[in-house]
């Protein structure tokens, strides 16, 4: 039974209307997210930690900004494959918040390595995570850490409030990120793209209609029918202001008629 009144649900409407006004592009929703969960759960280091399950190493975006350096980085990095919220979220695909003592006892965990060398060493006893994306390659959580007291239920039901939605605009974020990169390789004009209101999917379909592409060849490239191509270049002239493809391809790449 949830413990969630009502002032929790204002706090993460507030939280996410504040991340989501704040974002252009993965980092920067990072960067906000992190700024704002402390107000929604109390922590004193909170990241983006992004695991790379195949090579063991983890990037972190998170405040105080100097609060985890290069060497507390690599000190994590050799407890990567032990350390409890890794193999929860990773290897068992946990999809909620998850504390460290939920899975272990703090009064066992404090006199492991992981924490001597790690948690010690940046002054922290407690942490939770909330999973935000995981893969075969790659998990992403947000991560609260604080010392003394350890986070309790209704702060972890918190967390699962906001985290679908979280979850979503990180995802869709990072789409947008590699949306932009995708055009900036191919040179189209990503800017033009985001005030016409193109979507991913119409760009990766101007991408390929750039690249010279029949609407059958990028129909089998994007794994949809040849009939729902043909819907998105509709949209796509109707959004640049044109009628044929030489003319959407020649807008998206800042030569076309104005």
């Amino acid at each position: 039974m949830t413990t969630l009144r009502e002032q929790d649900w204002r706090a993460g409407f507030k939280l996410l209307h504040e991340v989501a006004s704040a974002a252009d592009g993965a980092d920067a929703l990072a960067e906000a997210a992190v700024q704002s969960l402390p107000a929604l759960v109390a922590s004193e280091i909170t990241t983006l930690s992004v695991c790379d399950l195949k090579s063991g190493h983890r990037a972190v975006i998170g405040t105080p900004k100097d609060a985890i350096g290069a060497e507390d980085r690599e000190c994590f990095d050799r407890y990567f494959r032990e350390h409890p919220l890794v193999r929860y979220h990773a290897d068992l695909r946990g999809p909620l918040a998850c504390r460290i003592s939920d899975l272990v006892p703090f009064s066992r965990f404090r006199h492991t390595g992981l924490y001597s060398d790690y948690y010690r060493r940046i002054g922290i006893d407690h942490a939770v995570a909330l999973p935000i994306h995981v893969d075969d390659r790659t998990l992403i959580s947000f991560v609260l850490n604080r010392r003394g007291r350890d986070f309790g239920e209704r702060e972890r039901e918190r967390l699962d409030l906001v985290g679908p939605l979280l979850s979503r605009c990180y995802l869709q974020a990072r789409a947008l990120d590699e949306t932009r990169s995708l055009l900036a390789r191919q040179g189209l004009d990503a800017p033009l793209l985001d005030a016409r209101r193109v979507t991913r999917r119409e760009a990766e379909v101007l991408q390929w209609l750039a690249a010279g592409k029949t609407d059958r060849e990028i129909a089998a490239l994007l794994s949809c029918s040849h009939r729902t191509v043909q819907k998105h270049l509709q949209r796509i002239y109707e959004k640049l202001g044109v009628e044929t493809r030489t003319a959407a391809v020649m807008r998206a790449l800042g030569r076309g008629v104005q």
